[in-house]
């Protein structure tokens, strides 16, 4: 018997990457900055020594505005590094001349420093293709950022970045699934319900 789960967060998956591919460029643009001012005047991230957070590519939310700006205010902001288990690595950003392509991702060149690194970050920004409002968040289906997030301190801020659009009433969620508490949207953020 198919596992019913897997197979709704499938098909939710292509629904939303297909949405995406239809956003124009001119709006993807636009969609950064308008993020990027959202997530600058949170608290949480202006007071933050360190920032785990991710660089977009293709028709991700995109997050070139607030690397840049969280760089140029002194911030300490980690990028992360897929390992070939699918686990995640982080590396200090070092600006947009020192990424390198890998596995269809830009990542940073600079020394490795572990996998347990994310755990010293003050706020953690991911990557995900839509929210419920419980803050169960759908990623791509590798893990990586289910591991990541299992190995923060309780008490860190996490939040999804996503487009208009992605916040939903509910996506569908396995037991290794890890809320966040948060999601910004160029339309501003929404807090989740606390991480249990």
């Amino acid at each position: 018997m198919p596992d019913l789960t897997r197979t709704a967060k499938l098909a939710l998956r292509d629904q939303l990457l297909a949405a995406r591919r239809r956003i124009p460029v001119l709006d993807l643009g636009e969609a950064a900055r308008a993020t990027a001012e959202h997530l600058l005047a949170l608290e949480e991230v202006r007071r933050a020594a360190t920032v785990a957070a991710y660089v977009s590519v293709s028709h991700e939310p995109g997050t070139g505005p607030l690397l840049e700006a969280l760089a140029a205010s002194g911030t300490r902001v980690l990028l992360p590094v897929v390992l070939p288990g699918m686990d995640l690595d982080w590396a200090a950003y070092a600006g947009p001349d020192d990424l390198r392509p890998a596995r269809n991702l830009l990542e940073p060149a600079g020394a490795r420093l572990g996998v347990e690194a994310v755990a010293g970050a003050d706020v953690v920004l991911v990557p995900g293709l839509a929210v419920g409002r419980d803050g169960t968040r759908l990623g791509r289906g590798a893990g990586c950022y289910d591991r990541a997030l299992a190995r923060l301190p309780r008490d860190t801020f996490t939040c999804v970045v996503l487009h208009r659009g992605e916040v939903l009433d509910a996506v569908p969620a396995e037991p290794h699934d890890v809320p966040v508490a948060a999601a910004v949207t160029p339309d501003g953020v929404l807090r989740l319900p606390a991480r249990s």
